[in-house]
């Protein structure tokens, strides 16, 4: 009811007789609208169209309804007047009965017209949460049925010119024969009354024609809003990569795009009308016609941008007008796989193919429950690829391209088919699964750095690491899925390490970050990229520490001059779970242990994703005795609690159970965390064997099968596989 709230304070200020062209006395007067004013708003009008012969079921339903309560409503306690009122409008509906359609197009137009002088006060109250303004749109389709308003009046005025031409032909006859003065009278005074009409016709004639200036005009306004919003819907959908937040709904979109079809029709048919030709407008409306079908195609599903070749993956691609399609001969899309080159040149279909596509056609198929029309590539596949020479150092997955969607469509009420297409966003080809890493880095920088209106697909060297650290956090947030951002000290921290300044304390969001720093240069004494690195942890947080993460348990990227700085002061045990900033995807704990009688921060070697697939970061908190309160002041186990395994049951196998207890490593062994594998006491006693971090499988196997471990595991069964405790260690 909320229109109907602002529509009635607005009626106050109109005439009479704009009320009464708005709500129609006979089929739906004021009354109507006022006392059924919330069932009509719960309900949706805008999709109805004369055209759509389908919805005629809904339509009478709806009407049926309407009758029914305006019955209801009569009996209740109102006026008198009202009551009449209602009664006299639900016999009149009776009418629509056979043309139920009527009906919800005359709901549609008032509502419309309401949101129309709605926005003369308020335009905000239009906007819909889409997007689209449907000012804008109501403001159109207004202009376009005052030109059918005075088409229609024309009509009249020249049905009774004619008739009072003719009657002026019947009266010529008695006064020249007989020159009586009321025959003169007569004659004098329809001669005038003819002027009278030719003059009133042809005022409206020039009153339509300035009208359909205007609508034309509001028209291609209201298109260009049309295909920016359109363009935004696609700079959004590519912004999605580096996890900015993204609507796919495409829905309110096309009914714009369906809105702006009809109301070009529309236009048209009242310039034929016109009998005679205004070459200015039919023109005008011809390239808007072409424009709108032509950006009509989107691709709705994005194939992804990193693409293995001999791979199968899908994309969707979608036609707006779909709905519109001239029935008949079903309309086929297919795809090309395009370079760079060929994308900042595109005009028609590229005749070299620089790679070959497999599965690269589809049918457009449409949907009744979502009204849409959609091509599917389920199972495309790209089978080779033809590179570029490349410059410099660049290599093979910094080079972009991009799929290339065709077809040629005719939509009903145009003559001529349309040739329409659509490229996707860029996207990477490798061929081996070791270059997925360097590609996504490529899809990353140009997803968050390039322009709206860029030439494919260029982007900047360099950009600020404001930037970046915004990039970062969003991707890393997005990817984890999680509401626990970077702060400023792991943002500080990632650009220390990105520009190579540890000690680096002032404010480096001005510095410029390059293409060569994020992805091409390794770190200064490492043998990985930043990008390389920061994925790495990325992809160990996704997959292992997504609730620490987010319950904030860990402070993350860290440097050890920050670390030093908030840890000297706190008692021993005290400790923080930080990134490793010395390899890829791994997490370390730093704490504070006396050694001496001296304070020292210690770092365990790191724990990875393989490290953590076979003992989670809460049980290795739990066994590492070394460590007690989590910084600031938390005990671990208040912490950490919540991700204690829970005690094993005995096995019914008959053999001996074993445990894995993380421990730190003593003076007399590297200070690293090893795994220590016990039994069940109830079962027997073995001692303790320790692995240090650097032992590979191999190597445990070899130390296994020596004498002192043949004694030390003898009593256990000799079929247990001792390689696996290599993959144990920390």
């Amino acid at each position: 009811m909320a229109q109907w709230k602002h529509m009635s304070q607005i009626l106050q200020d109109l005439s009479g007789e704009t009320v009464t062209q708005l709500y129609p006395a006979d089929t739906f007067p004021i009354e109507v609208r006022h006392y059924i004013a919330d069932w009509i708003e719960s309900h949706r009008w805008e999709d109805f169209a004369l055209e759509k012969l389908e919805q005629n079921k809904q339509a009478l339903t709806l009407l049926e309804q309407t009758i029914s309560l305006l019955e209801t409503v009569a009996h209740q306690n109102i006026g008198v007047v009202d009551r009449m009122k209602l009664m006299q409008t639900s016999k009149n509906m009776v009418m629509f009965q056979q043309q139920p359609l009527r009906f919800a197009v005359m709901i549609r137009e008032i509502l419309r017209k309401e949101r129309v002088l709605i926005s003369g006060r308020n335009p905000s109250l239009l906007q819909s949460p889409s997007g689209v303004n449907m000012q804008d749109v109501d403001h159109l389709v207004l202009k376009v049925l005052e030109v059918k308003d005075i088409r229609k009046k024309m009509h009249h005025l020249q049905e009774e010119l004619n008739w009072e031409k003719q009657n002026y032909e019947s009266l010529q006859v008695p006064y020249q024969q007989n020159g009586l003065d009321s025959a003169k009278a007569e004659t004098q005074k329809t001669k005038s009354k003819i002027q009278q009409l030719e003059f009133n016709v042809q005022t409206l004639a020039s009153k339509r024609l300035q009208v359909l200036h205007e609508s034309v005009d509001c028209l291609e306004c209201c298109q260009a809003r049309f295909l920016s919003s359109l363009k935004e819907w696609r700079w959004e959908q590519h912004k999605a990569a580096i996890g900015h937040p993204f609507s796919d709904n495409l829905s309110p979109l096309q009914t714009w795009c369906e809105q702006m079809l009809g109301i070009n029709g529309n236009l048209r048919q009242e310039l034929m009308l016109i009998g005679e030709h205004i070459a200015d407008l039919q023109e005008k409306l011809g390239k808007l016609l072409q424009a709108l079908i032509e950006s009509s195609l989107l691709v709705e599903k994005q194939p992804p941008q990193v693409i293995k070749t001999q791979s199968k993956f899908s994309t969707t691609v979608r036609f707006l007008l779909g709905e519109k399609a001239a029935p008949g001969k079903p309309v086929m899309l297919k795809a090309q796989i395009i370079n760079e080159l060929q994308a900042r040149n595109l005009g028609s279909v590229p005749s070299e193919n620089v790679g070959e596509l497999i599965n690269n056609s589809a049918i457009l198929e449409h949907n009744p429950a979502t009204k849409s029309a959609c091509a599917t590539f389920r199972n495309m596949s790209i089978k080779k690829i033809k590179r570029a020479d490349r410059k410099g150092s660049e290599s093979v997955t910094e080079e972009k391209f991009a799929l290339l969607f065709y077809t040629e469509i005719t939509i009903t009420g145009c003559d001529t088919p349309y040739r329409i297409q659509m490229i996707s966003h860029p996207v990477v080809v490798i061929v081996h699964g070791s270059q997925d890493n360097n590609a996504l880095a490529t899809i990353i920088w140009d997803a968050a750095f390039s322009e709206p209106d860029r030439a494919p697909f260029v982007v900047p060297d360099c950009v600020p690491w404001r930037m970046m650290g915004s990039t970062l956090n969003s991707k890393f947030t997005s990817e984890v899925q999680t509401k626990h951002c970077l702060d400023q000290y792991n943002q500080h921290f990632l650009a220390q390490k990105i520009f190579g300044r540890p000690d680096h304390n002032e404010d480096l969001s001005n510095m410029m970050v390059s293409w060569a720093q994020f992805n091409k240069e390794v770190l200064p004494g490492r043998s990985f990229t930043f990008w390389q690195w920061f994925e790495g942890v990325m992809e160990l947080t996704k997959k292992h520490l997504k609730t620490y993460w987010s319950d904030g348990l860990i402070f993350g990227f860290i440097g050890k001059q920050h670390l030093h700085l908030i840890l000297k002061n706190s008692p021993n045990g005290t400790f923080l779970l930080r990134f490793s900033d010395s390899e890829i995807g791994g997490i370390t704990i730093a704490y504070i242990a006396a050694e001496g009688g001296v304070q020292r921060i210690q770092n365990i070697q790191p724990f990875t994703k393989r490290d953590l697939e076979i003992r989670s970061l809460g049980d290795r908190i739990r066994d590492i005795q070394e460590i007690t309160y989590l910084y600031p002041e938390k005990t671990k186990h208040d912490a950490f609690q919540k991700f204690y395994s829970g005690p094993q049951q005995p096995p019914v196998t008959g053999y001996i159970p074993v445990t894995l207890q993380t421990k730190v490593g003593t003076d007399s062994t590297p200070p690293a965390a090893s795994v220590e594998v016990s039994t069940n006491d109830t079962y027997a006693d073995f001692p303790m064997v320790q692995f240090p971090q650097q032992l590979n499988p191999l190597d445990v196997q070899r130390d296994m099968e020596s004498e002192d471990g043949v004694n030390a595991f003898n009593s256990i069964d000799n079929e247990m596989d001792f390689g696996f405790f290599g993959e144990m260690t920390s």
